[in-house]
């Protein structure tokens, strides 16, 4: 019932990064000693290997971040537990979520420029393919074929810009 892995267990890349940097941090400020940030990056070197691999496979916890960190401390006991030293879970979230989307969008975009060239393509093949015009669902003056796709592709160009202004850091969807 509160088990979220099934779901998060796809944000492990991004758990361990994100945890790998915070220890790098950790050991940069002196807060924990620089022999414990080395050794907990890695064995989370060594823990992301091992799923990559399918040697380890992410089945129990409570969600991702439960599941590494009890990995971690399995592996290499209470030097394991300084991870989370100025750190709460809220910031781990947060920095996963915006890892994964991050990748996730780049994925988007790549798809979206495919697109992109196959409508530009059918709108030059269709460039002189009359059709009716329509504007609030009702026909208007004619336009071809390859205008409609190309209104389309404007559209889908406008998610893509919107999609790198979240990935920057800006909130282009309010």
């Amino acid at each position: 019932f509160n088990s979220s892995l099934r779901f998060d267990c796809r944000m492990y890349r991004e758990d361990i990064e994100g945890s790998m940097a915070h220890a790098a941090m950790l050991g940069e400020k002196k807060i924990i000693s620089s022999e414990d940030a080395a050794l907990i990056i890695k064995t989370l070197g060594e823990i992301l290997s091992d799923i990559d691999e399918g040697k380890l496979v992410i089945d129990e916890g409570e969600d991702i971040h439960m599941f590494n960190e009890a990995e971690l401390t399995r592996r290499i006991g209470d030097v394991g537990k300084r991870l989370h030293t100025a750190r709460s879970r809220n910031d781990q979230v947060a920095l996963d979520i915006r890892l994964y989307l991050r990748k996730e969008c780049d994925a988007i975009v790549d798809m979206l420029k495919e697109l992109l060239v196959v409508l530009t393509n059918k709108a030059e093949t269709y460039c002189a393919t009359i059709m009716p015009g329509y504007t609030h669902l009702q026909r208007a003056q004619p336009i071809t074929f390859g205008h409609h796709l190309m209104a389309y592709a404007a559209m889908l160009l406008r998610d893509e810009t919107k999609c790198f202004a979240f990935l920057a850091g800006h909130e282009p969807f309010a």
